[in-house]
């Protein structure tokens, strides 16, 4: 087989032989996310993208965004995500005040979801419940309770 002249020379042949064999994982990925189920009067919809562990359990997000509830329904997008194993919280804000709204026993009272639609025991389900792997485009759906 013939190669071209800019080809032929050992660099560039070098080069080339690295692209093809760099990891495919360090491309970047997106999330589209899809919430369903949440209350259909106005609200507000939080939702937070935790990257281990230990961000997961302080409530350190790594992205983080807000938007109108539409029909108990909205889409988000996570951009450029390094791949990896991420969690996600979500809660609908029903009376505009900018927080999950508790009882007194601390149980929420507006809706909230995770994740995998994964659930806690008396409180958030833990990281390796509610953890994603992100190696390519990805979709999810959390379901509001």
């Amino acid at each position: 087989m013939h190669l071209p002249a800019f080809l032929s020379r050992p660099a560039a042949r070098g080069l080339i032989a690295a692209a093809a064999l760099a990891p495919l994982g360090t491309l970047a990925a997106d999330l589209n996310l899809r919430i369903a189920d949440g209350p259909a009067a106005g609200a507000t919809l939080y939702v937070a993208l935790y990257n281990d562990a230990a961000s997961y359990a302080e409530s350190k997000a790594v992205a983080s965004q807000t938007a109108p509830l539409r029909e108990g329904k909205a889409r988000f997008v996570f951009t450029d995500l390094a791949p990896g194993r991420y969690a996600l919280r979500v809660f609908a804000d029903e009376n505009g005040n900018g927080k999950l709204d508790t009882n007194l026993v601390g149980m929420p009272i507006e809706r909230y979801g995770f994740s995998n639609d994964a659930k806690g025991n008396r409180g958030a389900p833990d990281f390796e419940a509610a953890a994603l792997r992100i190696d390519a485009d990805a979709q999810a759906v959390i379901h509001l309770r």
